[in-house]
């Protein structure tokens, strides 16, 4: 299967449909007079789609088990077409498509079964995916592509050229990914008074996003939230939250991170862990979600 440890929770939402085509309007008749000698269709084919919809990582190798949370199955009939429409629920890491599409091929398949005595003309014209919501994919903001960044490296020994910075580049790497366009990427010492100065250069430049990467912790030269957070107009608490929530899932030293998160003007500051991947996890934790907070700024959308 594939890895979706990295992924955060979110509610998912997937609707799918299938077609079941009759032959004869008779059979039609004995459906919603339940005449089926077999039993009531729509309500056997209904308790069907449910378990087929929990079941789905039992039949489908690379599926995950997951919860799922409401399950709906509905019938419409329409001459001789019976339209079966199964939407699903849930909040997890990953989407319940084939959860729906799997629940609507045996609901379609139990008609059929439960039919067949009676028409031998029925045949399953369409099974697809009506409509998904849910996932990264919903939450990346038409904006991205004019949002520049800037990505700055506070080491003492990479400033030094002790050490090779790894955790900048791999910041740069994620928001490009994301279509972010990093402007500029700057390696500086463990000084409140230059990071402060990256700050104010960062600002002026009016770059829409700046990263810190390194000091962020409890050493005694980390110091990169006391050199940020006076200068900070708004924090905003509940980025740095889900940060530290995202990363005590994968590891209890996270905890010990300090990040901070804020804006001044129409800048926001990230302070992220400087472990490659500490950076790495700040990122995923929560991007692309977080290029909501410049629609915002920009009155194109609001909270």
């Amino acid at each position: 299967m594939v890895d979706i440890t990295h992924k955060t929770p979110s509610l998912r939402i997937a609707i799918a449909q299938a077609t079941l085509q009759v032959s004869e309007q008779a059979t039609i008749e004995a459906i919603k007079n339940r005449k089926v000698p077999k039993g009531d269709v729509l309500e056997a084919a209904r308790i069907a789609g449910l378990f087929a919809a929990k079941r789905t990582a039992d039949m489908i190798p690379d599926c995950h088990p997951l919860p799922i949370e409401f399950t709906e199955i509905r019938f419409q009939i329409s001459t001789l077409t019976i339209h079966i429409e199964v939407e699903i629920h849930t909040i997890y890491k990953t989407g319940v498509e084939v959860e729906a599409m799997h629940a609507a091929s045996v609901v379609a398949l139990t008609m059929y079964d439960m039919l067949k005595p009676l028409d031998k003309g029925i045949s399953i014209e369409k099974i697809s995916l009506k409509e998904k919501k849910g996932g990264k994919s919903d939450r990346i903001p038409a904006i991205q592509s004019t949002i520049e960044a800037a990505v700055i490296v506070c080491s003492d020994t990479i400033a030094k050229g002790m050490n090779e910075d790894r955790a900048g580049k791999q910041l740069i790497m994620q928001l490009e990914k994301m279509k972010v366009k990093v402007k500029d990427y700057v390696i500086i010492a463990d000084e409140i008074a230059a990071i402060q100065a990256q700050v104010q250069h960062q600002v002026a430049q009016k770059r829409a996003l700046v990263i810190f990467t390194g000091g962020t912790g409890l050493a005694p030269r980390d110091v990169t939230p006391e050199a940020i957070i006076p200068l900070l107009e708004k924090r905003v608490a509940g980025i740095e939250e889900a940060i530290r929530s995202y990363g005590q899932m994968r590891t209890p030293y996270a905890m010990l991170s300090r990040s901070v998160v804020g804006l001044i003007q129409q800048t926001l500051i990230m302070a992220v862990p400087g472990s490659t991947k500490g950076a790495e996890d700040a990122i995923k934790a929560v991007f692309p979600a977080v290029l909501h907070i410049f629609e915002v700024i920009e009155g194109k959308r609001h909270d």
